[in-house]
């Protein structure tokens, strides 16, 4: 047994931020919070079903907008099943390694079956309806993930589930107006997750009013401490941009967002039949 101490929540802030407050109480169910990392490997361990129904449970005891529970959550416990979301989502062999995946889902249906069995018109068929269902879905993803934290497991959420939308949906048997938000790999770490650093809290955290007030020279700065701390282990596209350095986690963003992705997800979403305007 180890005789270091365990960190307490002032340190496990200041290791993901620059300039991390003093925590004002130090509670034991905030370190898993503070400290958690995204889960790419796996124990070759099952995810037993009372343990997969109990975070599910947990996930949609979350917040939901005015009580309107617009979100499912489709718990994969096919091999098969699983193995052909994980070929739709390439480029990410981890995923078909984990132990169990679900997807999250953003759902307007029940509400529009609730106004037909009323004989109620649905006055809201525009974009904040789709913006209601995704928050909705978001927000049990999150708590979802806390929830599996605090029982030891270690998830990733997978966005790329909507970069086949269509064909996920076929796969899950989505109906319109249901739609893929996101997957989530699940399982027993096989390591201590990394605690990735942050942007400072003065770039995120507003008082009163947005600003953006040296916002280039914060980033700079913190482009820096985490090139300095965690360097990457590739980079993205050097075939077209070449190797540089150092390869910070600003330079890695504009990189993944200079290649399409998801263009067509607007077009998928009107045909589930969501009016985007």
């Amino acid at each position: 047994m180890s005789d270091t101490p365990e960190p307490n929540l002032s340190q496990l802030l200041a290791a993901r931020f620059s300039d991390a407050p003093d925590a004002v109480a130090d509670r034991p169910e905030l370190h898993a919070l503070a400290a958690r990392g995204s889960c790419r490997a796996f124990l070759d361990q099952p995810v037993h079903d009372d343990v997969v129904q109990t975070l599910c449970a947990v996930a949609l005891a979350s917040p939901t907008k005015s009580d309107l529970q617009q979100r499912d959550i489709v718990v994969l416990k096919s091999a098969a099943t699983r193995q052909r979301l994980a070929d739709l989502v390439s480029g990410q062999a981890w995923v078909a390694q984990a132990p169990m995946l679900l997807v999250f889902c953003g759902n307007n249906r029940r509400q529009r079956l609730l106004h037909d069995w009323h004989d109620v018109p649905f006055a809201n068929d525009h974009l904040d309806a789709v913006i209601n269902a995704a928050a909705d879905a978001a927000i049990a993803l999150g708590a979802f993930v806390a929830a599996a934290d605090a029982l030891g497991l270690g998830s990733c959420p997978i966005s790329a589930v909507r970069n086949e939308a269509g064909a996920v949906s076929h796969l899950l048997g989505l109906p319109d107006h249901v739609f893929p938000f996101a997957g989530l790999a699940l399982g027993y770490p096989a390591a201590a997750p990394e605690i990735a650093k942050r942007l400072p809290l003065h770039v995120t955290v507003h008082e009163d009013r947005y600003q953006e007030d040296g916002l280039r020279d914060a980033v700079a700065s913190y482009d820096a401490d985490r090139a300095a701390a965690q360097p990457y282990a590739r980079q993205r596209f050097v075939e077209t941009f070449g190797e540089v350095a150092p390869y910070t986690w600003s330079i890695d963003k504009v990189r993944q967002y200079s290649a399409p992705e998801r263009a067509g997800f607007g077009d998928f979403m009107r045909k589930r039949g969501f009016r985007l305007e």
